[in-house]
């Protein structure tokens, strides 16, 4: 498995630095999590974004879906694109109301909201709680705790996991979903304190105690707010968490795979655009 970081930047995009957008592959799949402000152009540094197989949208506040827009100019209006969309839709598992909340997104006007279907290019499935088979890899959605309805992912392929915490505070679901993973891809939004809003981010130090509680072999953070200071959110982690940590890093690729007994997180540089 491999693991791309399109976009780590928390709440809003900050300077060059893309909202979250995470990139799976195994086996010439690609698995697309999340698609925030930025992530697309990020995407296109990668792949041809007609080449994914798949997307899956934790939730549906704008930092983790807004260039869902933009990728359907791209699938509607591409002049040659390298098959026809409409008959070969993408399929697009995301909360029960994203087909009409990303629709009115995408729609100029009240009117044309009422009208506006992209049913044409996406084949839209509702998450729920569980496992489904996307391409080869197995993905266990969770339930989590932030202020709309927002999932947590496990993505297991050959042996190895790797969970997403997408959005939310400390909660028994995360735990029971990290258990044993091999890479923890954990939100450290904001520093620890009494003060943090309740069920809504992690600080550094709870994205530690995820990662310690669920015995989980690497820990790397994410979804950290451009005002938020991100050495600081490493320093809390590994004050809890003695396993090896990282702050994600926009661009690079991270393998997910058995290595002398463990999982090895190395840099790659992104590859070039390519179908």
């Amino acid at each position: 498995m491999l693991l791309t970081i399109l976009g780590c930047s928390g709440s809003l995009p900050g300077p060059n630095a893309p909202a979250s957008g995470y990139l799976v592959e195994a086996e010439g799949f690609r698995l697309l999590i999340d698609l925030g402000n930025g992530a697309l152009g990020a995407l296109q540094s990668r792949c041809d974004p007609f080449s994914v197989n798949a997307v899956v949208l934790s939730h549906l506040h704008p930092d983790h879906c807004a260039d869902f827009s933009a990728l359907t100019v791209l699938r509607r209006y591409h002049p040659a694109p390298p098959y026809d969309p409409k008959e070969q839709r993408l399929p697009v598992f995301a909360p029960e109301e994203a087909p009409v909340r990303l629709a009115a997104a995408y729609a100029p006007s009240e009117e044309e909201r009422t009208a506006t279907d992209l049913s044409d290019v996406y084949e839209f499935h509702a998450l729920a709680e569980g496992t489904v088979h996307i391409g080869p890899f197995e993905v266990t959605a969770a339930r989590v705790a932030h202020p709309c309805t927002a999932f947590g992912f496990r993505v297991s392929h050959a042996g190895q996991h790797l969970v997403y915490t997408g959005d939310s505070g400390p909660c028994e679901a995360l735990r029971r979903l990290a258990d044993g993973a091999s890479l923890l891809l954990s939100e450290a939004s904001w520093p620890h304190g009494p003060a943090n809003p309740v069920d809504v981010h992690m600080s550094g130090r709870e994205a530690g105690e995820l990662a310690r509680a669920a015995g989980v072999r690497q820990l790397l953070l994410t979804h950290v707010p451009p005002w938020t200071d991100r050495r600081a959110m490493l320093t809390e982690a590994r004050a809890v968490f003695t396993g090896p940590i990282q702050l994600a890093e926009q661009g690079v690729t991270y393998p997910i795979g058995p290595q002398n007994g463990s999982t090895t997180i190395r840099r790659h540089t992104a590859l070039p655009n390519r179908r």
